[in-house]
Protein backbone atom coordinates (compact mmCIF):
# COMPACT_ATOMS: atom_id res chain seq x y z
CA UNK A 1 0.00 0.00 0.00
CA UNK A 2 0.90 3.62 -0.09
CA UNK A 3 3.43 4.49 2.31
CA UNK A 4 2.30 6.47 5.14
CA UNK A 5 4.65 9.93 4.28
CA UNK A 6 2.42 10.71 1.23
CA UNK A 7 1.91 14.15 -0.04
CA UNK A 8 -0.65 15.31 -2.85
CA UNK A 9 0.29 17.20 -5.84
CA UNK A 10 -1.96 19.67 -6.60
CA UNK A 11 -2.77 20.44 -10.32
CA UNK A 12 -4.77 23.47 -11.83
CA UNK A 13 -6.25 22.31 -15.01
CA UNK A 14 -7.68 24.35 -17.73
CA UNK A 15 -11.02 24.14 -16.53
CA UNK A 16 -10.20 25.65 -12.92
CA UNK A 17 -10.61 22.37 -11.53
CA UNK A 18 -8.15 20.85 -9.00
CA UNK A 19 -6.34 17.68 -9.45
CA UNK A 20 -5.12 16.09 -6.27
CA UNK A 21 -2.70 12.91 -7.23
CA UNK A 22 -1.61 11.01 -4.49
CA UNK A 23 2.38 10.82 -4.10
CA UNK A 24 4.31 8.37 -1.48
CA UNK A 25 7.95 9.38 -0.89
CA UNK A 26 8.72 6.07 -0.32
CA UNK A 27 12.57 5.12 -1.52
CA UNK A 28 12.89 3.54 -4.80
CA UNK A 29 14.87 0.97 -3.14
CA UNK A 30 11.55 -0.40 -1.40
CA UNK A 31 9.76 -1.01 -4.42
CA UNK A 32 7.47 -2.64 -2.15
CA UNK A 33 4.23 -4.09 -4.40
CA UNK A 34 1.07 -1.93 -4.45
CA UNK A 35 -1.98 -4.00 -3.52
CA UNK A 36 -5.04 -4.23 -5.53
CA UNK A 37 -3.17 -5.16 -8.42
CA UNK A 38 -0.35 -2.74 -9.46
CA UNK A 39 2.46 -4.53 -11.26
CA UNK A 40 5.82 -4.61 -9.27
CA UNK A 41 8.94 -4.41 -11.00
CA UNK A 42 11.87 -7.11 -10.49
CA UNK A 43 15.41 -6.48 -10.78
CA UNK A 44 16.89 -3.75 -12.37
CA UNK A 45 14.40 -0.88 -13.86
CA UNK A 46 14.79 -0.14 -17.56
CA UNK A 47 12.80 3.00 -16.78
CA UNK A 48 15.63 5.43 -15.64
CA UNK A 49 14.44 5.97 -11.99
CA UNK A 50 14.94 9.99 -12.87
CA UNK A 51 11.54 9.53 -15.29
CA UNK A 52 9.51 9.22 -11.89
CA UNK A 53 10.85 12.27 -10.01
CA UNK A 54 7.62 13.83 -9.68
CA UNK A 55 5.73 10.48 -8.94
CA UNK A 56 7.85 8.51 -6.93
CA UNK A 57 5.35 6.27 -5.65
CA UNK A 58 5.06 5.07 -9.06
CA UNK A 59 8.39 3.50 -9.02
CA UNK A 60 8.56 0.23 -9.05
CA UNK A 61 4.87 -0.07 -10.00
CA UNK A 62 5.22 0.52 -13.92
CA UNK A 63 6.06 -2.39 -15.73
CA UNK A 64 9.49 -1.95 -17.58
CA UNK A 65 8.87 -1.73 -21.67
CA UNK A 66 11.26 -5.11 -22.69
CA UNK A 67 8.75 -6.95 -20.08
CA UNK A 68 5.70 -6.16 -21.80
CA UNK A 69 3.68 -8.25 -23.71
CA UNK A 70 2.28 -5.14 -25.71
CA UNK A 71 6.05 -4.28 -27.08
CA UNK A 72 5.38 -6.15 -30.14
CA UNK A 73 6.96 -6.26 -33.75
CA UNK A 74 5.07 -7.24 -36.95
CA UNK A 75 5.88 -11.15 -36.26
CA UNK A 76 3.21 -11.06 -33.30
CA UNK A 77 0.65 -10.47 -36.12
CA UNK A 78 1.41 -13.57 -37.37
CA UNK A 79 0.21 -15.45 -34.61
CA UNK A 80 -2.56 -12.60 -34.49
CA UNK A 81 -3.58 -13.44 -37.66
CA UNK A 82 -3.52 -16.98 -37.53
CA UNK A 83 -5.93 -16.64 -34.27
CA UNK A 84 -8.44 -14.66 -35.59
CA UNK A 85 -8.97 -16.61 -38.66
CA UNK A 86 -9.18 -19.93 -36.56
CA UNK A 87 -12.37 -17.83 -34.88
CA UNK A 88 -13.63 -17.28 -38.20
CA UNK A 89 -12.56 -13.29 -38.93
CA UNK A 90 -11.46 -12.25 -42.43
CA UNK A 91 -8.27 -11.12 -43.46
CA UNK A 92 -9.62 -7.79 -42.90
CA UNK A 93 -10.31 -7.74 -39.25
CA UNK A 94 -7.14 -5.18 -38.70
CA UNK A 95 -5.39 -2.27 -40.64
CA UNK A 96 -2.87 -3.00 -42.88
CA UNK A 97 0.62 -2.73 -42.32
CA UNK A 98 0.94 0.62 -44.90
CA UNK A 99 -2.89 1.73 -43.60
CA UNK A 100 -1.25 1.61 -40.11
CA UNK A 101 2.33 3.44 -40.87
CA UNK A 102 0.31 6.21 -42.94
CA UNK A 103 -2.01 7.10 -39.99
CA UNK A 104 1.57 7.14 -37.82
CA UNK A 105 3.01 9.56 -40.87
CA UNK A 106 0.48 11.45 -41.11
CA UNK A 107 -0.20 12.00 -37.06
CA UNK A 108 3.50 12.74 -36.69
CA UNK A 109 4.37 14.77 -39.35
CA UNK A 110 6.87 17.28 -38.47
CA UNK A 111 7.34 16.28 -34.98
CA UNK A 112 10.03 13.59 -35.43
CA UNK A 113 13.41 14.82 -34.32
CA UNK A 114 11.76 16.20 -30.65
CA UNK A 115 10.77 14.61 -27.48
CA UNK A 116 7.09 13.61 -27.42
CA UNK A 117 4.67 13.58 -25.28
CA UNK A 118 1.63 10.94 -24.69
CA UNK A 119 -0.89 10.99 -23.03
CA UNK A 120 -2.38 7.70 -21.11
CA UNK A 121 -5.57 7.01 -19.50
CA UNK A 122 -5.82 3.55 -19.45
CA UNK A 123 -3.35 0.10 -19.69
CA UNK A 124 -0.61 2.62 -20.71
CA UNK A 125 -0.18 4.15 -17.21
CA UNK A 126 0.89 0.24 -15.90
CA UNK A 127 2.26 -0.86 -18.93
CA UNK A 128 3.59 1.76 -21.64
CA UNK A 129 5.46 -1.06 -23.81
CA UNK A 130 7.26 1.81 -24.58
CA UNK A 131 10.68 3.53 -23.27
CA UNK A 132 10.25 7.18 -21.48
CA UNK A 133 11.83 9.25 -19.70
CA UNK A 134 9.85 11.20 -17.59
CA UNK A 135 6.18 10.89 -16.24
CA UNK A 136 3.82 13.68 -15.19
CA UNK A 137 0.54 13.47 -13.33
CA UNK A 138 -1.98 14.79 -16.00
CA UNK A 139 -5.49 16.04 -16.83
CA UNK A 140 -6.84 16.11 -20.37
CA UNK A 141 -9.78 19.11 -20.43
CA UNK A 142 -12.77 18.31 -23.01
CA UNK A 143 -12.73 14.28 -22.71
CA UNK A 144 -13.34 11.77 -20.37
CA UNK A 145 -12.84 8.19 -19.71
CA UNK A 146 -15.82 5.93 -21.41
CA UNK A 147 -16.33 2.59 -22.20
CA UNK A 148 -17.70 2.91 -25.72
CA UNK A 149 -15.40 1.43 -27.96
CA UNK A 150 -17.30 -2.04 -29.15
CA UNK A 151 -15.11 -5.30 -29.77
CA UNK A 152 -15.85 -8.25 -31.23
CA UNK A 153 -12.65 -9.54 -30.97
CA UNK A 154 -9.81 -9.82 -28.06
CA UNK A 155 -12.18 -9.69 -24.70
CA UNK A 156 -15.38 -9.96 -26.81
CA UNK A 157 -16.68 -11.95 -29.88
CA UNK A 158 -19.44 -11.80 -32.28
CA UNK A 159 -21.68 -13.50 -29.96
CA UNK A 160 -20.47 -11.69 -26.85
CA UNK A 161 -18.95 -7.99 -27.66
CA UNK A 162 -17.42 -6.46 -25.36
CA UNK A 163 -16.70 -2.72 -24.42
CA UNK A 164 -13.09 -1.07 -23.89
CA UNK A 165 -12.28 1.90 -22.77
CA UNK A 166 -11.83 5.11 -24.68
CA UNK A 167 -11.33 9.22 -24.33
CA UNK A 168 -14.59 10.29 -25.34
CA UNK A 169 -16.04 13.74 -26.32
CA UNK A 170 -16.69 16.26 -23.07
CA UNK A 171 -15.76 16.63 -19.40
CA UNK A 172 -12.25 16.37 -17.93
CA UNK A 173 -10.12 12.81 -18.07
CA UNK A 174 -7.10 12.19 -15.32
CA UNK A 175 -4.53 10.17 -16.21
CA UNK A 176 -0.38 10.19 -16.55
CA UNK A 177 2.00 12.31 -19.32
CA UNK A 178 4.70 10.06 -20.56
CA UNK A 179 7.60 11.88 -22.35
CA UNK A 180 9.70 9.92 -24.99
CA UNK A 181 12.83 11.14 -25.76
CA UNK A 182 13.53 12.64 -29.42
CA UNK A 183 16.10 9.91 -30.99
CA UNK A 184 13.44 7.08 -29.65
CA UNK A 185 10.27 8.51 -31.30
CA UNK A 186 10.23 6.76 -34.41
CA UNK A 187 11.33 3.56 -32.77
CA UNK A 188 8.94 3.72 -30.12
CA UNK A 189 5.55 4.75 -31.65
CA UNK A 190 5.38 2.22 -34.39
CA UNK A 191 5.47 0.09 -31.79
CA UNK A 192 2.63 2.35 -29.70
CA UNK A 193 0.45 2.56 -33.22
CA UNK A 194 0.83 -1.81 -33.46
CA UNK A 195 -1.29 -1.39 -29.97
CA UNK A 196 -3.70 1.41 -30.16
CA UNK A 197 -4.41 1.53 -33.98
CA UNK A 198 -4.89 -2.45 -35.07
CA UNK A 199 -8.34 -1.85 -36.18
CA UNK A 200 -10.47 0.78 -36.39
CA UNK A 201 -11.93 3.24 -33.09
CA UNK A 202 -9.22 6.00 -32.37
CA UNK A 203 -7.92 9.16 -33.81
CA UNK A 204 -4.64 9.87 -32.77
CA UNK A 205 -4.86 13.46 -32.11
CA UNK A 206 -2.59 16.60 -30.41
CA UNK A 207 -4.04 18.30 -27.07
CA UNK A 208 -3.46 20.56 -24.84
CA UNK A 209 -2.83 18.69 -21.74
CA UNK A 210 -2.06 20.11 -17.62
CA UNK A 211 0.37 18.76 -15.74
CA UNK A 212 1.81 20.20 -12.12
CA UNK A 213 5.10 21.44 -13.88
CA UNK A 214 3.54 23.08 -17.13
CA UNK A 215 1.15 22.30 -20.00
CA UNK A 216 2.23 20.25 -22.58
CA UNK A 217 1.01 19.24 -26.01
CA UNK A 218 0.47 15.59 -26.40
CA UNK A 219 -0.78 12.90 -27.99
CA UNK A 220 -4.03 11.28 -27.54
CA UNK A 221 -5.94 8.18 -28.84
CA UNK A 222 -9.52 9.78 -28.65
CA UNK A 223 -12.75 8.07 -29.35
CA UNK A 224 -13.61 7.87 -33.73
CA UNK A 225 -17.45 9.09 -33.05
CA UNK A 226 -17.93 7.89 -37.03
CA UNK A 227 -16.77 4.58 -36.57
CA UNK A 228 -19.13 1.64 -36.33
CA UNK A 229 -17.27 0.45 -33.43
CA UNK A 230 -18.60 3.42 -31.29
CA UNK A 231 -21.90 2.97 -28.97
CA UNK A 232 -23.28 5.86 -27.20
CA UNK A 233 -25.05 4.23 -24.63
CA UNK A 234 -26.11 4.53 -20.43
CA UNK A 235 -23.69 2.80 -17.93
CA UNK A 236 -26.49 0.55 -17.18
CA UNK A 237 -26.14 -0.64 -20.89
CA UNK A 238 -22.60 -0.63 -20.73
CA UNK A 239 -22.78 -2.75 -17.80
CA UNK A 240 -24.92 -5.33 -19.55
CA UNK A 241 -22.29 -5.88 -22.15
CA UNK A 242 -19.61 -6.28 -19.64
CA UNK A 243 -21.32 -8.48 -17.80
CA UNK A 244 -20.82 -11.15 -20.41
CA UNK A 245 -18.59 -10.52 -22.93
CA UNK A 246 -15.91 -12.49 -23.85
CA UNK A 247 -13.00 -13.73 -26.13
CA UNK A 248 -9.94 -15.23 -26.71
CA UNK A 249 -8.18 -12.84 -24.65
CA UNK A 250 -10.77 -14.01 -21.67
CA UNK A 251 -13.65 -11.91 -20.55
CA UNK A 252 -14.87 -8.05 -20.37
CA UNK A 253 -15.60 -8.52 -17.00
CA UNK A 254 -11.69 -9.44 -15.96
CA UNK A 255 -10.81 -6.39 -18.16
CA UNK A 256 -12.80 -3.80 -16.30
CA UNK A 257 -11.94 -5.30 -13.49
CA UNK A 258 -8.03 -4.60 -13.73
CA UNK A 259 -8.76 -1.73 -15.49
CA UNK A 260 -10.56 -0.08 -12.20
CA UNK A 261 -8.20 -1.27 -9.69
CA UNK A 262 -5.09 0.11 -11.53
CA UNK A 263 -6.51 3.29 -12.50
CA UNK A 264 -8.13 3.63 -8.61
CA UNK A 265 -4.40 2.22 -7.03
CA UNK A 266 -2.99 4.92 -9.09
CA UNK A 267 -4.67 7.54 -6.84
CA UNK A 268 -7.23 8.39 -9.48
CA UNK A 269 -10.88 8.42 -8.79
CA UNK A 270 -13.44 7.91 -11.73
CA UNK A 271 -17.00 8.29 -11.79
CA UNK A 272 -17.41 5.83 -14.69
CA UNK A 273 -16.22 3.05 -12.55
CA UNK A 274 -18.58 3.52 -9.93
CA UNK A 275 -21.24 3.98 -12.21
CA UNK A 276 -20.99 0.74 -14.39
CA UNK A 277 -19.97 -1.19 -11.08
CA UNK A 278 -23.69 -0.10 -9.86
CA UNK A 279 -25.38 -2.15 -12.64
CA UNK A 280 -22.88 -5.23 -12.45
CA UNK A 281 -23.29 -8.50 -10.83
CA UNK A 282 -21.42 -9.09 -7.54
CA UNK A 283 -17.62 -10.53 -8.57
CA UNK A 284 -16.20 -12.37 -6.57
CA UNK A 285 -13.36 -13.68 -8.68
CA UNK A 286 -10.03 -12.61 -8.13
CA UNK A 287 -9.10 -9.57 -10.39
CA UNK A 288 -6.29 -10.39 -12.54
CA UNK A 289 -2.99 -8.61 -12.37
CA UNK A 290 -0.47 -7.60 -15.26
Amino acid sequence: MLSSHSRACDMECSSGNRLRFACSIMSPVTRRPLERGIVTVESTMLIPVDAFSHLPMLVGRVLDPERSTFRISRKTFDDWDRRAQEAGYGDNWRRTHEEREASRSHALKGRLGQDLWIFAYGSLMWDPAIHVVEIRAAALTSFHRRFCLKVEIGRGSREKPALMAALDVGGECHGLALRIPAHAVDRETEILWMREMIGEGYIPVFRNVATPQGPVDALAFVMDRQSARFVDISPEEAAAIIATGSGLLGTNREYFDNLATHVEALGIKDKVFEDIRASLPFNANKVMTG
